[in-house]
This record gives structure tokens, C-alpha cells and sequence, in this order.
């Protein structure tokens, strides 16, 4: 059976709300009195159900983040800044991964009320329960944008153009941008900005549309770029796993990478490293994003003054072994 705080006050020979003040370290408890309820919770093996806690003290430390896709390594380092800069306050989270599904947003939504969450950080795009009306707790986007809401993301316009303008300058001219799902609004964001600067260029360019941003998606419209348009000597992709896919499949045929087919991904996610030849991509500064969505939400939940409701970070370009090199004077 499960220990509760009142099994722990009747070991120590205590009240109820003498344990509650020892557990929360609120008010005056005697030294000796302490020592008991202390010696009581370690022999009872008792863990403090944090739903309960929340309720009795009207106050939980509970924060539910919800996220599109755990598969996706970006979105476990995304987690992680979260996390970390929440655990310093005191506070843990609930997790839930939606795979950009509307119903099992909103699934998560309510059991993270029904958790007495004191707020919310949503990586997603589709759930209409924060368009419909104001969020019943605190609520932080993250990557994410939506209008009107406290909001953190990177630039994904200005990385788009970044990409485009490192594969023409490094000498491409037939290039393929794999355009991701144009309801996730990071990804629109990439693509805008890489069109702008090829529409611009003296390149040829087109567009493969993606259904999804996992890797078996990518997969299939890797083999499509290169049956349908053989001669691309350039390629965007949505993401780094979606620039993956193409890595392999570009190999799989025999092309030589970077020579004659030059690849730029975007996040920078760790297996970038990793890949042979190792990817040229866009970094975004994941870690950072998650960090700085805690503390804004935080800032909401204390109720304390917030200077900026939409927090956009920059992005880099980081050269690798899938561009060609350049001089440095272009």
C-alpha cells in the first residue's frame, strides 16, 4: 500500500500539518520534533505525492511540456534546456508527445490540467485549444509561433536565406529545397527565406513537398529528388534528419559528396557530427530556446513583469564536410 502523510504522523506521533511544515520547510517545527517526522519518513520509504501536495497547498510544481516528436532529436535537447532551468526553481515536468496529432494534443492538454500543472510549454503547432480562447494556466510557445502568445523561437527566416546563399555561393546552380509541412510555422519560416534569396539568384531551383518531417518521409522523397530531377547539384532540407535521408540515399547512387551534390540540413542536432561526410547545416541554439522558454514561463507563473512576450534567437551557419570549401574572400 501506498504511504501517505498521515501513516508519517502517526509513526512520529505528530500532526498532520506538523509533517506538511517539515515537508515544505514553512513554520516552526522543535528540533526534536523534526528529527522524528525525518526518522519516520526514512523508515516509511514515504515519497510525497506531488498531486496532492499541489492540492494542499493550492500551489503545484508541476509544468507540462508537450512536444511533437520524441523520435526527432532536436526535441529531446529542446527538453532538456527546459528542464534544467525548471529543476533549479523546484519545479518538474510532465511529458507528452503529441506526433502532430490535434486529438492527442488536446488529450494531453486536459491531463496535464487534470494534473494541476501550473503551466504549460507547447513545441506544437495543431491543437485549437489554445487558439480558441485564453489557456487556463500559464502557456509559452516554444519553436512554435503563434500569434498573440508568449512565444520562443529562433530566426527560421534568416536561416532559410543563410542556406540559400551558402550553396550558390559555394557554386550551385540546380538546386532542390524539400519544402516541410507548411502548418508547422518554423519550417514555413525556412523555406520563405530560402526562396526569397534562390527567386533572387541567377540559379535554377524546385520544390519537393513533405508530407511529414520523419525519417521515413524523407526517405521516400530523397529517392524522388534524385528520379525526378537527376541534374540537382545543390539540396535544402527541411531538418537534419531530412538531410540524412538524402545523405544516404545521394551515396546509396554513387554521388560524390560534396563535388556533385553539395547538402545543407538545419537544427544541428548531435548526429549531424556524426554523419560521413559530416553535415553542413544550420544551427539553431536549441538548448538556449528550451532554457529561456522556463524562465518566461516562470516569470508567468510568478506573476512577475515581463519585458518581451516574443523571444527570437539567431541562427549560424556551420560548415562540414557536405559544402565545398570557399575562400575567405567569397
Amino acid at each position: 500500500m501506498m504511504v501517505t502523510i498521515r501513516d508519517v504522523a502517526a509513526e512520529a506521533g505528530v500532526s498532520v500539518a506538523t509533517v506538511s511544515r517539515v515537508l515544505n520547510n514553512k513554520g516552526y517545527v522543535h528540533e526534536d520534533t523534526l528529527r522524528k517526522v525525518q526518522q519516520a519518513i526514512e523508515k516509511l520509504n514515504y515519497s510525497p505525492n506531488e498531486v496532492a501536495r499541489s492540492l494542499f497547498k493550492r500551489q503545484s510544481k508541476l509544468v507540462g511540456l508537450l512536444l511533437p516528436d520524441i523520435t526527432n532529436p532536436f526535441f529531446p535537447e529542446l527538453a532538456r534546456g527546459v528542464e534544467d532551468e525548471l529543476q533549479k526553481q523546484g519545479f518538474r515536468l510532465l511529458f507528452g508527445n503529441s506526433d502532430e496529432n490535434p486529438e492527442k494534443e488536446q488529450a494531453y492538454i486536459e491531463t496535464f490540467l487534470q494534473n494541476q500543472v501550473v503551466g504549460i510549454i507547447s513545441a506544437t503547432q495543431t491543437s485549437g485549444m489554445f487558439n480558441q480562447e485564453q489557456p487556463a494556466v500559464p502557456t509559452v510557445f516554444l519553436d512554435r509561433t503563434h500569434e498573440g502568445r508568449y512565444t520562443v523561437y529562433a530566426d527560421g527566416r534568416e536561416g532559410g536565406k543563410i542556406a540559400a546563399r551558402e550553396l550558390v555561393r559555394r557554386g550551385s546552380r540546380n538546386i532542390t529545397v524539400l519544402k516541410g509541412p507548411g502548418h508547422i510555422s518554423p519550417v514555413q519560416d525556412r523555406f520563405l527565406g530560402a526562396v526569397e534569396v534562390l527567386a533572387a539568384s541567377s540559379v535554377d531551383f524546385q520544390v519537393i513537398q513533405m508530407a511529414s518531417l520523419t525519417y521515413e518521409e524523407a526517405e521516400e522523397r530523397a529517392k524522388e529528388l534524385f528520379r525526378q530531377y537527376p541534374a540537382t547539384d545543390g539540396i535544402l532540407a527541411s531538418n537534419d534528419m531530412t538531410a540524412a535521408a538524402v545523405l544516404h540515399e545521394a551515396l546509396r547512387i554513387g554521388k560524390a559528396i560534396p563535388e556533385e551534390v553539395q547538402i545543407i540540413g538545419f537544427d544541428d542536432i548531435p548526429m549531424s557530427r556524426l554523419l560521413f561526410p559530416s553535415l553542413s547545416t544550420i544551427k539553431q541554439p536549441v538548448y538556449e530556446m528550451g532554457k529561456q522558454a522556463a524562465q518566461l514561463l516562470l516569470k508567468l507563473i510568478k506573476k512577475e513583469e515581463v519585458a518581451e512576450q516574443v523571444i527570437q534567437l539567431p541562427v549560424s551557419f556551420v560548415e562540414r564536410n557536405t559544402t565545398r570549401k570557399v575562400k575567405a574572400d567569397g
